[in-house]
């Protein structure tokens, strides 16, 4: 009996003993918060002095402060790339789309949403859409499971042909539900934070994908009612620190529903500031130039990346990353991968942000203006190719005449010293760089192979009945 018992025991020691595989890890919520025509320099913990942003403060010290991130100069290039992971010029989004526009971004490109989607995601867009207003370019064709907000900027107002008011449209998912008259718009940034907060808790139990882009602070400027004065410093700086509220109550809800250690928070700006409207526009400071240029004022944003517990606090980096970057490090992040039928220029920024690289993720990084190649930096060097103006509507500033520039933004983030002398083989490499570039995408505003045709609608129509120019039905 004791051999056998014996025998028992041996022959279990010898079956191969195998752990538990380990639970995959959750895939991270993602929260995408986009400002309209805020400048570098309008946020405390980029050197404001007009206003206080203490969420945004918080963002800096708990989570990654980027000071070389990059957008578009404009509107709807800049969410072009921002969806598609490509340069606005590669998908034919390059300036600001009217309304009634024929065209839209193409429903057959790639978004950050449809491979979210694919991921499990359960993905919201709120705010300023601006990537095609009639109902074939609406963002639940994008991967969006729900949609509320405008569908272009908060300015383009046309009258409605019942009362000859001036409106815009309010859209949920896929109808108008409001027009929006001025006035209106002082509840913007409110009702906006209020589907934010209840998106986020109505899909707490699974992982979700929210992108909440403000029309604050691009023109007319609306702050909400508890909001005017506060800053001190006018209604632009009120509406910012209306957007710092925002921001904040996000973070809170976060927090409140023990979400902030599984969810990203990524807040920037769509370009720099408007500077043609004075007192209603904000301050690229310390850079050059404004809204509508491919001067650093034009298209570098105050830019973080909060995640507790996996991005470093208080890292501050100046590796060049931007919005085209945003797709493939999302993706990459929620455990997918991103489709090869396709080029993208983006790339995977994840190991940048979770502080386990100081590079940027790729070589360099290229400025267009419509489908004209300006500038390229590479490291702390921007090389200018060609004229640049200061800023959207104005015709003074900037540099008119041709010739290369070379600024190193390390020592000169103003673009003020032109050191090409000093640095031909600099010059040489980064041209270089621009060619092979402009091959490939284009250049000049003459089109390359590389790009792909937008979306088109035959017969576009106005969102509501509205009266033309002549004030006719």
């Amino acid at each position: 009996m004791k051999n056998h018992m014996f025998c028992l025991i041996a022959a279990a020691l010898l079956v191969p003993f195998t752990l538990p595989a380990a639970a995959p890890a959750p895939k991270p919520n993602i929260v995408l918060i986009l400002i309209d025509d805020m400048g570098y320099g309008d946020i405390q913990p980029f050197g404001c002095k007009n206003c206080k942003t203490p969420a945004l403060d918080r963002m800096a010290s708990e989570g990654l402060k980027l000071t070389s991130f990059y957008s578009a100069p404009i509107c709807s290039a800049s969410r072009a790339q921002i969806q598609t992971g490509c340069y606005a010029q590669r998908v034919s989004i390059v300036g600001a789309l009217p309304p009634d526009s024929a065209e839209g971004l193409n429903r057959q490109e790639h978004t950050v949403a449809g491979l979210l989607k694919a991921q499990g995601y359960a993905t919201m867009c709120i705010g300023k859409w601006h990537l095609g207003d009639q109902p074939e370019f609406f963002p639940t064709h994008y991967g969006f499971d729900h949609y509320f907000g405008l569908p272009y900027s908060n300015d383009m107002l046309r009258p409605r042909s019942d009362t000859g008011e001036k409106v815009v449209p309010l859209i949920r998912d896929d109808k108008v539900i409001k027009l929006w008259n001025t006035d209106d718009q002082d509840q913007m940034a409110r009702l906006y934070t209020e589907e934010a907060v209840k998106f986020i808790k109505e899909n707490r139990e699974h992982p979700f994908y929210l992108y909440l882009a403000h029309n604050a602070v691009h023109v007319p400027i609306h702050p909400g009612p508890e909001f005017r004065g506060h800053s001190g410093h006018g209604r632009y700086y009120d509406w910012v620190e209306e957007c710092d509220w925002s921001a904040g109550r996000v973070l809170d809800t976060l927090r409140e529903l023990h979400l902030e250690t599984n969810t990203l928070v990524f807040f920037t700006s769509d370009n720099g500031p408007w500077l043609k409207q004075g007192a209603d526009a904000g301050s690229a400071y310390p850079l050059y130039g404004g809204k509508g240029s491919t001067w650093e004022g034009g298209l570098r944003e105050s830019t973080f990346a909060w995640w507790p517990g996996h991005i470093p606090a208080g890292r501050v980096t100046d590796a060049v990353m931007g919005e085209i970057d945003l797709l493939p490090t999302f993706v990459a992040l929620a455990g997918g991968t991103v489709p090869t039928d396709r080029p993208i220029d983006g790339a995977d920024a994840s190991k940048l942000l979770l502080g386990q690289s100081d590079a940027s993720p790729r070589e360099a990084h290229y400025y267009y203006w419509k489908y004209e190649l300006q500038a390229v930096r590479s490291g702390p060097w921007k090389l200018a190719l060609r004229p640049q103006d200061y800023s959207l509507g104005m015709k003074t500033g900037g540099v008119k005449t041709p010739g290369l520039r070379l600024y190193n933004l390390d020592t000169d983030i103003g673009e003020r010293t032109n050191v090409t002398a000093q640095h031909p083989d600099v010059v040489a490499r980064l041209k270089a760089l621009a060619d092979k570039e402009a091959a490939t995408l284009c250049d000049d505003s003459s089109q390359g192979p590389g790009v792909r045709p937008p979306g088109r609608v035959a017969a576009p129509k106005p969102l509501y009945p509205m009266t033309n120019k002549k004030g006719k039905n």
